[in-house]
């Protein structure tokens, strides 16, 4: 499907994932990173009772499974398993390829090689400076400092790679500055940083420094309206992404914060998907004969959004084990393109 609006053209492009508890699948993502020569990191929060199925896959984003790494807690026991996670919620990498990953349980960072090895973990749990409660969203700025959403002190926290406390902004509320358990974060070309105000329906935009200069979006189900926006994304353009969890739609507005464009969803069977329906002929047959399929394609609480230097767009979806990849066009080529995975 295309989206025309306002001369920004998008396209879809195809869909990566299918529930699986290990391999060639995603159990609950949560959140996506992309590496170096199209590698995805995605990050699988999975279920309290699936522990051995949290994880994050690394693939391709032509769909290749390269591997994973990374194991949940069982019963949330960290004296016995101090490497693992318990209820990652967010996952960065830096401009070296250590992954970070965020655990809102456990108030902290994990770091990672691009191959998995365990190289240190930072965070205390605490409202002092430096210090965190449910932490969520994670970015990187230009310098490698980490941003961190502090979602249960309700403000945004910045730190070195190495966890050394740099600055914060923000307290409870509902005005400029002040957050209701922000989710999402992310900082773009300028060193400006967008932040998911969850519970207040909006995203904020900052200077590097804290100073607010925007909100968009304000409670509702209408254009430009949110239910519980989740992940924000800003592309080299300065246009701005936000899930709209609660209204199961992306929305798409300009540098200044206006309105342009919504997408519901247009997934269709991915590679992965393919591969275990040819394995299992019935299930292709089940397929044929189900109703409301059509309801497949849309999205269902995504959760997450990124998007990468060739205008590529990637909606996690928690619910349906999926991510769905988008391409923003410029007119000219918009014209000329034929279909096809971009």
């Amino acid at each position: 499907m295309t989206t025309q609006v306002q001369g920004v053209t998008f396209r879809y492009s195809h869909t990566i994932g299918r529930g699986e508890a290990s391999g060639t699948g995603f159990s609950y993502p949560v959140a996506m990173a992309r590496g170096h020569e199209d590698l995805m990191y995605v990050l699988n929060r999975s279920y309290e009772s699936r522990p051995d199925s949290m994880r994050i896959t690394i693939c391709t984003v032509g769909e290749d499974y390269v591997g994973e790494f990374a194991k949940g807690s069982p019963a949330r026991n960290e004296a016995r398993y101090p490497d693992a996670l318990v209820w990652p919620t967010s996952i960065a990498l830096d401009r070296d390829g250590k992954v970070y990953v965020v655990d809102d349980w456990l108030h902290c960072v994990s770091i990672y090689s691009g191959d998995g090895e365990t190289l240190n973990r930072w965070g205390t749990a605490g409202s002092g400076d430096g210090q965190l409660d449910g932490p969520s969203g994670i970015a990187f700025d230009a310098e490698d400092n980490v941003y961190l959403v502090d979602s249960g002190n309700n403000r945004i926290q910045k730190f070195t790679r190495e966890g050394q406390f740099l600055a914060k902004w923000g307290r409870p509320g509902r005005g400029e500055g002040e957050f209701d358990l922000p989710w999402g974060i992310d900082i773009d070309t300028n060193g400006n940083v967008y932040v998911a105000d969850w519970r207040n329906d909006r995203i904020q935009k900052f200077t590097a420094e804290g100073r607010f200069l925007m909100q968009v979006g304000s409670s509702g189900s209408g254009e430009g309206e949110f239910n519980r926006p989740t992940g924000v994304a800003v592309d080299h353009d300065g246009i701005i992404y936000v899930t709209d969890w609660g209204n199961d739609r992306l929305q798409v507005f300009d540098t200044d914060g206006r309105f342009i464009a919504k997408i519901s969803g247009d997934a269709e069977v991915s590679k992965w998907g393919k591969m275990k329906l040819d394995a299992n002929p019935d299930m292709w047959l089940a397929r044929d004969i189900a109703q409301g399929l059509d309801r497949e394609k849309l999205f269902w609480g995504p959760i997450a959004v990124e998007v990468d230097d060739q205008g590529r767009i990637y909606v996690v979806e928690s619910a349906r084990n999926r991510v769905q990849v988008y391409r923003k066009l410029d007119p000219f080529f918009a014209g000329k393109y034929d279909g096809g995975r971009l």
